[in-house]
């Protein structure tokens, strides 16, 4: 879930939902998800995660703050590497607005693909944003209990 403190800023999306896409391919968000975040802030950025099969749906103003981050490390105007890189980060991002009934939000089939999403899909929160799995492609994209040790070891400097 998310929610606003006194600064206006979001905290983080936590949980794990369940949902199903329908016959029309629409996608209805958790409440527990859009119950939280400001009606006039129901707007998300969905796009292919670069390192794991799933897809990552970010808040408007959380997208605009991570995307300016990015794009202020590259020369855009002088780099052609740079201005490729740019272009395949924005490709496949998409902005949905979940319909006010049922806060369903229709995502293009060529991105569900991309992420071998077909039918049944979990909501896994991450914090500063949302990420769409396949049911049965989430528990790959996830450290085995002895990795997550070792990395927070790793993490934590007593490696």
């Amino acid at each position: 879930m998310q929610s606003s403190n006194e600064c206006g800023k979001m905290t983080g999306f936590f949980g794990k939902y369940n949902a199903k896409i329908d016959d029309k391919g629409r996608l209805v968000i958790p409440s527990a998800i859009k119950s939280v975040v400001p009606a006039d802030q129901m707007e998300f950025v969905i796009r292919k995660d670069m390192y794991s099969n799933c897809l990552e749906m970010y808040t408007k103003q959380e997208w605009a703050n991570m995307s300016m981050a990015v794009r202020s490390k590259l020369d855009l105007a002088f780099d052609e590497d740079h201005m490729k890189y740019w272009r395949t980060y924005m490709s496949d991002t998409v902005t949905v607005v979940p319909d006010a009934k049922l806060g369903r939000i229709t995502i293009p089939k060529e991105i569900l693909e991309k992420a071998g999403i077909t039918k049944e899909v979990v909501f896994q929160g991450v914090d500063y944003k949302v990420e769409i799995w396949a049911k049965e492609e989430l528990e790959g994209g996830c450290l085995s209990p002895e990795e997550f040790r070792m990395m927070g070891r790793k993490i934590a400097g007593r490696i």
